[in-house]
């Protein structure tokens, strides 16, 4: 799988799942949509900040990233860690219209928040064959791009 189909799974995914552990030490999982990406090592989802997992990625941000395609059996799990952020602009970023019904304050909520996973390595699956993918391959793939909405690039 080349890094570009493994960019093209990322945007058609839609959605991810978060792999992490709580304060006690129990594994969870957390579905999320996640069109946000700056590349194969940089993802952004926006979330509530009294969520759990929200709780538990501040304490300790070692996670994992899961992107899939059910319909053509490709997987890609990225491992490494996830910052919380509260700054204007990511929230911004990410603010949609009717956003307003999670958020009723608007961008500045205290309840809204957005969640940045940092990839350090990854692994992919495809009927054709497996692999590792490590951090600079990742670094070297996403250099000199910026956030992009994922979602917004896909044609029907």
């Amino acid at each position: 799988m080349t890094k570009d189909e493994m960019m093209n799974l990322i945007n058609r995914s839609l959605f991810a799942t978060i792999g992490y552990a709580d304060e006690t030490g129990r594994q969870n999982i957390r579905r999320v949509f996640c069109v946000w990406h700056k590349g194969l090592g940089r993802h952004l989802i926006s979330t509530n900040t009294s969520s759990a997992h929200v709780r538990s990625l501040q304490k300790k941000g070692d996670a994992c990233l899961y992107f899939s395609d059910d319909s053509t059996f490709e997987g890609l799990c990225l491992y490494g860690s996830f910052a919380v952020h509260f700054e204007r602009e990511y929230r911004e970023l990410l603010w949609n219209e009717g956003d307003e019904k999670y958020y009723p304050k608007g961008v500045e909520d205290e309840d809204y928040c957005i969640l940045e996973f940092i990839a350090d390595g990854g692994r992919f699956y495809r009927y054709d064959g497996k692999g590792d993918l490590s951090v600079s391959e990742i670094e070297a793939y996403d250099k000199g791009r910026e956030f992009e909405n994922g979602y917004a690039g896909i044609s029907g």
